[in-house]
Formats: C-alpha cells, structure tokens, sequence
C-alpha cells in the first residue's frame, strides 16, 4: 500500500533522530492504526498525546522517546495549526488565571483523589521535585528538599512563614516540626486540604482554601513549591506585587518553579488540556521582569536534571499500586497518566526545562547571601 504524505513527513522526521516506526529499540515507537499520522502531522503534540491515549501508538520507554524528539529539535519541525495559532492569539488578549478561572486546575488536577497521589508520591506527599545530590531514594530526596528550603529561607524558631498552594502540607509541617516556625499554607484544591490539614494536625499550622491575591498579612518568610506555574504571564506581576506587600523588610522569598528555556504564552495544548489547564511555565526573562523594582534575586539554583528521577520514580509507584486504585479510574486515565510521567521525563532529561529555586529580599541581605547547596 502507498505510502500516505504523512506518513512519509512523520517517519522521516523520526528517522533522522533515530527513532524508527515499528523499530526494537526501546525508544522505537509501535504503531497501531493508521490515524497516528495525521493526527500528529495535523496536531502536533495534541495529536500525539490524543492518539497515545487511544492506543494508536505503543512505546516500551516514552520517556527515551521523547529525549531523542526533543534534543532532535522535532518540535520545531512541524508547523502549528491553526488552532494552536488561535489559541496563542486568545492568550494575547484573555487573563486565562482570573480567580475563577485559577480554581480550574484545582477541580480538574489536584482533586483526582488523594488516593492516586499516596500510590504514586513519597511518604511526605510531597508533589514537587526532590532534591537527588544525596539522595538515593523518593523519600530521601524530598526530605533534601524540604531541608533545603528551610536553610534556603534561614528559619529560625518564632518566624511566620507564608506557603503559597502548600500541597499537601509538607513543606509547612517539616518547618513547623524541625525549624519551630508558624505557617499560614493557602490551596485552591479542597482535596489537598482535607489531607493537609490532618497531616498538620497539632502543629503551630493554618491551612486554607484561598486564591493567593487574597492575602494581605505580615510574613518573616515566604515559600512557594510548584504553583507559580499556574499563575500565568498576565499576573506575574501580581504575584509579585503580592509576595512584596506581605514580606516584612529583612524578610526571604524562595520560589520553587519549573522553568522554560523560551518565554512563551501558551502551555503545550496536550498539557493544557489534559494535565494542567490555564499554566504557563515561566522563564528567566519573565521572572526577571516580575521581580524589578520589587526584589533583589540573591541565588538562583537551577536542579532540573534532578525532576527526571523524581518523575520516573512516581511512574514506577504508580505502576506498582495500579491494581489497588484502578477501580477509580479507566483504561485511558491509566494511559494519559503514564504519558504525563514518562514524557516529562525525557523533556526534562534533555534539559528542555528546568528546575529553579529563587532566593529574593526585599532591600538585598546585609552583608551577601550565601545559599546552600
């Protein structure tokens, strides 16, 4: 049978990174139903994910797949659509992370039940990458972080801490517990907060369901793990603008955040869609530009290479507890969250994004920071 055109552009675009179709290397794709081409050709990076879920394509390692597309530069090979272009247009003119809208992602990422993040997280339920130069393990390496954080911020016993979208309380209760601070943690999910506040429980901690442009109080310290990706770059400096009213004058800020190589105004649509609706990963120059006037960037501690090993890890959990939440959730939630897992891995394992730690003051420490690592 004739080759169609995109069949022909798409297996030659994956050869010339050494991917082959129906190859037996691990990274070599296995293809299904014939639709695979077009979708992808059509819709680039939705097409691919849609078509994945689907079960038109098979991969035995996604996460090699997608090292070798992305160092390939493959990406860049395959012209947007017009939908896509739309999209980038409407982000030009639409504040896509209003208050109501922020709640999207709450409802639809981290409210799937907290029975599939115990399966798949660390015992610490931390949902944010762990810190692996030490490290041999999930757990050990969130602990890192957390520590990390806490000498980051220099807490000492007495200081109030402010926790923007606290997660499952990790960072709040391993401060409380071992640095002898006060938290305020605020969350738009509702699940999140339920598990949090009987994780916490006992402890010097207030946890709240609250959009962080409500806050307006007095901080010594603020952290903020995994959620200025959902803040988007209409309200960067908003954020800002709110972390600066509410730190006090000698105060820290550190901000933990997946960071982009390119600044852009849109997210990849398949994660937009299907993982994390209205984020927008941010990067250097759009941080930069949120913070001046406002604060003075003490230490920038790029660990991205370390996400990989923390995704692969959850991937391996996941797999491993399947057979005891699978009763929740379908046959394509269980192939979407495996591509979720195992395609960031790659993107991050090329270093198409990475993983930054920010220290800012106010008016600049006395005398000069010095992080550790």
């Amino acid at each position: 049978m004739k080759k169609t055109f995109a069949q022909t552009f798409i297996t030659d675009l994956l050869k010339a990174v050494g991917i082959e179709v129906n190859g037996s290397h691990p990274w070599d794709i296995q293809v299904h139903h014939e639709g695979f081409f077009p979708a992808v050709l059509h819709h680039r990076n939705l097409g691919l994910g849609e078509a994945y879920m689907n079960h038109w394509w098979d991969c035995e390692r996604v996460d090699l797949f997608f090292e070798r597309c992305i160092r390939g530069n493959i990406h860049h090979k395959i012209s947007a659509d017009w939908l896509l272009t739309l999209k980038i247009i409407l982000y030009l003119m639409i504040n896509r992370q209003t208050k109501k809208r922020a709640l999207k992602v709450g409802k639809k990422h981290y409210d799937l039940g907290n029975e599939l993040f115990t399966a798949m997280l660390d015992k610490r339920m931390n949902y944010t990458c762990g810190y692996w130069k030490n490290a041999t393990t999930l757990d050990a390496a969130q602990l890192a972080k957390l520590e990390l954080v806490c000498q980051k911020l220099m807490l000492k016993p007495g200081m109030r801490l402010l926790d923007i979208g606290c997660g499952f309380g990790a960072l709040a209760k391993h401060a409380a517990e071992h640095h002898g601070v006060d938290v305020v943690g605020i969350t738009i999910s509702k699940n999140q907060l339920e598990y949090a506040q009987k994780n916490c429980a006992g402890l010097p901690i207030e946890l709240r369901f609250q959009d962080y442009r409500d806050i307006n109080e007095s901080f010594d310290r603020i952290a903020s793990l995994g959620m200025f990706e959902h803040v988007g770059s209409k309200n960067h400096e908003t954020y800002m603008q709110v972390a600066h009213r509410c730190l006090k004058d000698d105060g820290l800020f550190l901000l933990h955040t997946i960071g982009n190589n390119e600044s852009e105004l849109h997210t990849d649509p398949w994660i937009e869609k299907y993982i994390f609706p209205n984020g927008l990963i941010p990067s250097i120059a759009q941080i930069g530009k949120s913070i001046e006037n406002l604060f003075v960037m003490e230490d920038w501690h790029n660990f991205g290479a370390d996400y990989d090993k923390t995704l692969m890890v959850w991937h391996t959990h996941f797999n491993a507890h399947w057979h005891e939440i699978q009763h929740h959730y379908s046959d394509q939630f269980f192939r979407m969250w495996n591509y979720y897992l195992t395609s960031c891995a790659g993107v991050f394992r090329a270093r198409y994004l990475q993983l930054w730690q920010i220290v800012l003051s106010k008016n600049g420490v006395a005398g000069g920071y010095q992080a550790p690592r």
